[in-house]
């Protein structure tokens, strides 16, 4: 895929949201969209907040809709972060969008040659992240993921289970595998 239209494919809509089991429940109630798969408890160690060495203790839950990912993030810690930036502490909202490149270098460089800065950036496993500060301009920021194997079958399990879930049988199901 060519970078420049890899850029442009978002394939991510975030919600920070202060209760994720909660969460999960009136999205599949309110809009049919499941099952979300849950990745309770994860903590980085290795992540910059704004230049600053932090850590992060979160929640993540994502579901399929076609060809978009819904991704609902609950913070559990206190720490600074791009989560905080934008929806406080209790509250829940729109957070934002995410692609996934191979050339994450290029993507990065992409917005802070147009002046944004990270927010957040590091490493998951060997996958690198940032979320770009983009709200001035968006109202949310934008998440870029490096291209990543093990992430690939993470996100091909969550798209397997949209597509054959029948509604109703197991709405909420762990992300690690069994």
């Amino acid at each position: 895929m060519h970078i420049a239209s890899e850029q442009r494919r978002v394939m991510q809509a975030c919600w920070a949201v202060p209760n994720i089991d909660e969460a999960c429940r009136l999205w599949t109630e309110t809009t049919g969209i499941g099952p979300f798969y849950l990745f309770r408890d994860l903590k980085i160690d290795t992540v910059n907040y704004r230049g600053t060495p932090t850590s992060t203790h979160f929640s993540v839950a994502i579901a399929q809709a076609g060809g978009t990912q819904i991704e609902l993030v609950e913070q559990h810690c206190d720490n600074p972060s791009a989560y905080r930036d934008l929806v406080a502490k209790g509250e829940r909202g729109f957070h934002h969008i995410a692609i996934y490149v191979s050339d994450y270098e290029a993507a990065l460089k992409q917005y802070t040659d147009k002046g944004f800065v990270a927010a957040i950036d590091g490493t998951f496993g060997k996958m690198r992240f940032a979320y770009v500060d983009t709200s001035e301009a968006l109202g949310c920021m934008v998440e870029i993921i490096e291209h990543d194997p093990v992430q690939d079958e993470i996100f091909a399990r969550i798209r397997n289970g949209a597509e054959n879930w029948d509604g109703v049988t197991d709405p909420l199901r762990s992300g690690f595998p069994v």
